[in-house]
């Protein structure tokens, strides 16, 4: 039997005994990612023209981000999204990743991108006017850590102490040591010229005990329900930073299309 369907049954119990809310559905929204970003922490393997220009901006929710000034966004009717790189650097702590995971991942990626920006833009397979080529990579890929997340949960009362741990660490509130991370570079180009119109990178944090401060005790609860389901299978969080990212990415876009440069 799956894990996450023994979990399910004592996690609707869980919020039930809260009083918070009943059990979200499957592929129910919630942010259980949080970004780390700092200019010393964007990876340095060649793939941005000019890193030292990113900086945060709240219009893209935190993303380290430049762009062009003048640059008219309303000619680009069209996005070609190239197919994504990845760049692993191995170290002792972290084993291998399955190739098939892997595939697994960046079509998962491109998916979202695709169902995103789809509704925004035509998504193309060449390059040309008019086109605004997408080049994206992946720069740290770490799983979670699910035989740790299982046997910090079998400490009676563990949560309590793992609730602080992400900001007593200085990693976000809500992860803890062993949750898995995403790491993401952008390259926005020109597609009949060439010319880079902006660069974006970004740090993605699984989080266990996630909650949505802003909303009300029925998202709230379904945030935190959702950040612990994914803290017991491997690659959640990945998947969840995809999400996240596909959807700045086609909001933002279609926000500069709509203005005068």
């Amino acid at each position: 039997m799956k894990l996450h369907r023994v979990l399910a049954p004592a996690l609707c119990i869980a919020a039930g005994v809260l009083g918070l809310a009943g059990c979200a559905g499957p592929g129910a929204g919630a942010d259980v990612v949080a970004s780390e970003n700092a200019k010393d922490k964007v990876a340095n393997v060649g793939f941005l023209s000019d890193p030292g220009r990113l900086k945060s901006v709240a219009a893209t929710g935190g993303l380290l981000c430049w762009r062009q000034a003048g640059v008219d966004w309303k000619r680009f009717d069209k996005v070609m999204i190239e197919r994504i790189q990845v760049y692993i650097k191995p170290t002792a702590a972290q084993k291998p990743i399955d190739p098939t995971d892997l595939k697994v991942l960046i079509d998962y990626f491109h998916a979202a991108l695709v169902r995103d920006l789809g509704p925004v833009v035509q998504i193309v397979q060449t390059s040309g006017p008019g086109v605004l080529r997408v080049r994206l990579a992946l720069t740290a890929l770490v799983p979670t850590n699910t035989a740790e997340s299982l046997a910090g949960t079998a400490v009676p009362y563990g949560f309590v102490a793992e609730i602080g741990s992400g900001a007593a660490s200085g990693r976000p509130v809500g992860s803890t040591p062993y949750m898995g991370q995403t790491g993401l570079e952008a390259q926005f180009r020109d597609g009949a010229t060439g010319t880079v119109l902006g660069e974006c990178a970004d740090t993605e944090i699984g989080l266990k005990y996630a909650a949505d401060l802003n909303g009300n005790a029925s998202t709230a609860a379904e945030a935190w329900l959702n950040g612990y389901a994914s803290s017991f299978q491997s690659w959640t969080y990945a998947r969840d930073a995809f999400n996240k990212w596909s959807a700045v990415f086609a909001r933002r876009f279609a926000e500069l299309r709509a203005t005068t440069p």
